[in-house]
């Protein structure tokens, strides 16, 4: 038999049970998610600003960052609402590499699921309890969401993950706004299925339940960029792509028009020192068009304590191991413009 099984897990359940969220936490949750929902409706018009690095491998270097995203929040809460990314799972092109926090706890030592679960939660519940921040976190694996369903503020699918039915039925059942990005090839009409699939009602299976879903109507677009046929990086965060998408919304009947831009991956072709420049060509054509200004919500950028990406084994304090990131001077020095033009 070509798979080996090691042993049963504990359901969610078991699992926030034995670290659970206080009263005053779940609170904090309930009125960040509160707060991102009214942006995503447009009774708020603050900015989104999903920022943080593109995986994390280090739960001290993580809080050590996001500790730093909460002084700069307080200087500009008035116009922008920022969702600390802690991704803990990483979806690999070939399957190899470094998999994420939920697979290695160290990257340096050898896959423990158990101890992968348990990890992610606690960070999660750090982040939230030392820096008041819910955070978002890619849902890699949809019957893995209920390990932090109560302590999530916001769920990216990924361009790999977006055509998946389970993704969508999944996305459809959770209460916090779920960005789906547009798939590698580029489809819009891909991730505009995904978005409809995620706001209705669906009965469908999920960790052997029979379950039934009331539908998201937070579910929203994420551009990301795609490859050509020729395996170049092709960007849809100009105006005419924003454009483009605003019509498609009008002529889908969905609710909640709402986008979010991530600036790097195929939008900047990886070059992560573009993503500053992304963003502000963003808001300026959210000052050139009104549709525009009212569909964009926000921002997804990859950032961490020092520019660029290492080696597993480099050991450098807040330093990618997977894609490249924009350092923390340059971030906070982002945000603070941002604010600016808003």
């Amino acid at each position: 038999m070509s798979m080996i099984f090691e042993r049963k897990l504990p359901i969610p359940q078991e699992v926030k049970e034995l670290y659970p969220l206080s009263h005053q936490l779940e609170t904090l949750v309930e009125k960040r998610a509160c707060a991102l929902r009214d942006i995503f409706t447009g009774k708020s018009d603050k900015l989104v600003l999903v920022i943080g690095p593109c995986s994390a491998d280090n739960e001290d270097s993580v809080i050590d960052y996001i500790t730093r995203l909460r002084q700069v929040q307080e200087k500009v809460e008035d116009k922008i609402f920022i969702v600390p990314r802690i991704y803990t799972n990483k979806p690999r092109t070939t399957g190899d590499g470094y998999k994420g926090m939920l697979h290695q706890p160290n990257p340096n030592e050898k896959p423990d699921m158990y101890k992968g679960i348990v990890a992610i939660r606690e960070l999660h519940m750090r982040a939230l309890a030392e820096t008041g921040f819910s955070c978002a976190d890619e849902m890699l694996y949809p019957e893995n969401y209920r390990y932090l369903s109560d302590v999530l503020g916001y769920v990216a699918i990924g361009a790999r993950s977006v055509e998946n039915q389970q993704h969508r039925l999944v996305s459809s059942g959770l209460d916090v706004p779920v960005g789906m990005k547009n798939p590698t090839s580029g489809d819009i009409s891909v991730m505009m299925n995904s978005i409809t699939a995620a706001q209705h009602k669906h009965t469908f299976i999920y960790r052997g339940w029979e379950v039934n879903s009331e539908g998201n109507p937070y579910a929203h677009a994420i551009l990301r960029g795609y490859v050509n046929k020729h395996g170049e990086a092709i960007p849809n965060y100009h105006y005419e792509d924003l454009l483009h998408l605003s019509e498609a919304y009008e002529k889908s009947g969905l609710q909640n028009p709402a986008l979010i831009v991530d600036t790097n991956h195929s939008n900047s072709g990886k070059k992560y020192l573009e993503q500053a420049r992304i963003a502000k060509e963003v808001l300026h054509s959210c000052r050139h068009n009104a549709d525009i200004k009212k569909l964009v919500k926000g921002f997804m950028i990859e950032s961490y304590i020092e520019d660029g990406a290492q080696k597993i084994g480099e050991n450098v304090w807040g330093k990618s191991i997977t894609d490249p990131c924009l350092g923390w001077e340059k971030t906070e020095r982002l945000i603070l413009d941002m604010a600016e033009l808003l």
